[in-house]
């Protein structure tokens, strides 16, 4: 019995098909995949072969793209924090001739990062979990909120011509919006409670900032 051109034929099947998951699914599709997981789980929910079932491929097309389950974990931290730092490097680089304006741009860029949906603040839950225990992602985190705070800060400060009030209108920015994502997670965060919120932090922080008086007149 001709076996060996069956299995042949049965290898050459299966590298076909491998092929073909590899070239309809791309890497992103991957992270995107892994990403959902986190948001439904945290980073222990992060399983390839789980993954796999879900998008309806076998295991070989996730060996297409990545060494193994770290390699696909670092890859979705490192698309997250590059994300980040080019949104704040794109915010930092926009300026118009209305300080206000900027930072209520700012405020609504801000709130909306968590997500229509709510998926990019429970990642981003998660991944502060996950800092707790493992060093490198800290440090990745602290190096994300250094530059948010330096956009936060530049902001202010073209506002107030203050750099310490500049910081510390920064800060408490930063607490309100990461509240504010947060209250707007409940049930109860309507439309309404959503603008109520975005008016209390536009009010308070932007509307009633400015220069201080100058004392020579």
């Amino acid at each position: 019995m001709p076996a060996k051109p069956l299995k042949a034929a049965a290898t050459k099947t299966r590298n076909s098909a491998k092929g073909t998951e590899s070239s309809r699914l791309s890497r992103d599709d991957w992270l995107d995949a892994a990403f959902d997981a986190v948001v439904d789980g945290g980073f222990d929910n992060v399983r390839v072969l789980a993954i796999a079932d879900k998008l309806g491929v076998t295991r070989g097309s996730f060996y297409w793209h990545f060494s193994d389950h770290a390699d696909l974990i670092k890859a979705v931290l490192e698309r997250w924090r590059k994300r980040e730092l080019e949104e704040d490097a794109q915010l930092q680089a926009q300026a118009s001739n209305d300080a206000r304006a900027d930072l209520v741009q700012l405020l609504d860029v801000a709130l909306a990062r968590g997500g229509a949906d709510l998926k990019d603040m429970r990642f981003e839950l998660a991944l502060r979990g996950l800092g707790r225990r493992d060093p490198e992602v800290a440090r990745m985190l602290v190096e994300v909120d250094e530059a948010r705070m330096e956009l936060f800060e530049t902001k202010f400060k073209r506002l107030t011509g203050d750099a310490k009030s500049a910081t510390d209108l920064a800060v408490l920015f930063y607490l309100a919006v990461t509240g504010g994502v947060q209250a707007l997670a409940r049930p109860s965060g309507s439309g309404r409670v959503a603008e109520y919120i975005r008016s209390v932090i536009s009010d308070y922080l932007i509307q009633r900032q400015g220069p201080p008086p100058d004392r020579g007149n």
